[in-house]
């Protein structure tokens, strides 16, 4: 099947089988799986127009509601924390979808940009991670008393001062005005990159603000979906203003990365609960620093 805009030819079964197995496993994390299918879309099927981020971001409008209703029907969603990240990010991925466009078309430039995006995330996620079992040599004996606890967040404050909500018996706090400066700035990061903003966030939370990653999943992918909405929607007002470049989504294959995305995030939302945060968070930091070891060897050749 051929796609005019990204230009290229692929069997229409591809995008959807890639999307479903990148989504299952990325949504435990509360990532879209944007981060992972913009690569294979850039290095697998030749796909290097500025567009590609767009297409990335209908992909993640297309996919990611699936997986917020699990999370929601299961009452794991941080409304507070959703909204500050919402509010910070949508700003940001319009600043970052023009400089996209305007500052960074080669598509060599741009892989070395997204190289340090995801190398920076996933060193601070794998530290964290090494660092925790000198700092917690007694947890394991909690474990128990909080596997007896209801898997269901609670609201406990949201003012302009803290979010705090209580999980598992415990609780946990965090700034929104510092959640809120925080999204800005990945925001702009996302937009440029094309996934929405909100996935680069998840592995922030977890990191910086020590939050429960079974907890953050929820809001990160939600964030990520409205921030992808009003993304898609300024790619294709500026399209105009590139007429020399391919700006807006293909939206086919978009499409089709989004119904395996749909199908794969929702299962993987539905089985986040039963897996160990430990081995989440591996997972997301040995993805990030392969990703972007992948794309400085491809800078550097």
């Amino acid at each position: 099947m051929y796609f005019p805009v990204a230009g290229i030819e692929v069997s229409p079964l591809v995008p959807p089988l890639v999307a479903f197995g990148v989504s299952f496993i990325t949504s435990m994390g509360g990532i879209s799986g944007a981060f992972l299918l913009l690569p294979f879309q850039m290095s697998v099927l030749g796909y290097t127009q500025p567009s590609v981020s767009a297409t990335n971001q209908f992909y993640n409008v297309v996919a990611i509601p699936s997986g917020v209703y699990r999370f929601i029907k299961e009452k794991r969603m941080v409304w507070p924390l959703t909204i500050a990240v919402a509010a910070g990010t949508l700003p940001g991925v319009l600043i970052g979808a023009y400089t996209r466009v305007a500052w960074l078309p080669d598509p060599r430039q741009f892989k070395l940009f997204a190289a340090a995006v995801l190398m920076y995330i996933g060193v601070r996620l794998i530290r964290d991670l090494l660092k925790k079992p000198a700092a917690k040599p007694a947890a394991a004996g909690g474990q128990k008393a909080a596997a007896a606890q209801p898997f269901e967040v609670a609201v406990r404050e949201f003012s302009l001062q803290r979010i705090s909500y209580t999980f598992q018996g415990e609780t946990h706090t965090c700034p929104t005005l510092g959640i809120f400066a925080l999204s800005f700035i990945v925001g702009i990061i996302g937009g440029t990159y094309g996934i929405g903003g909100g996935a680069i966030i998840a592995p922030f939370f977890v990191a910086w603000f020590r939050l429960p990653i079974h907890t953050i999943s929820g809001a990160a992918l939600m964030g990520t979906v409205l921030t992808s909405v009003a993304g898609v929607l300024f790619y294709m007002m500026i399209a105009p203003f590139f007429p020399q470049q391919s700006v807006a989504p293909d939206w086919m294959l978009g499409l089709l990365f989004g119904i395996g995305g749909m199908a794969g995030m929702y299962c993987g939302a539905r089985c986040q609960k039963h897996v160990p945060a430990t081995a989440i968070k591996w997972m997301l930091g040995v993805i990030l620093v392969g990703t972007a070891l992948k794309y400085v060897l491809e800078y550097l050749r």
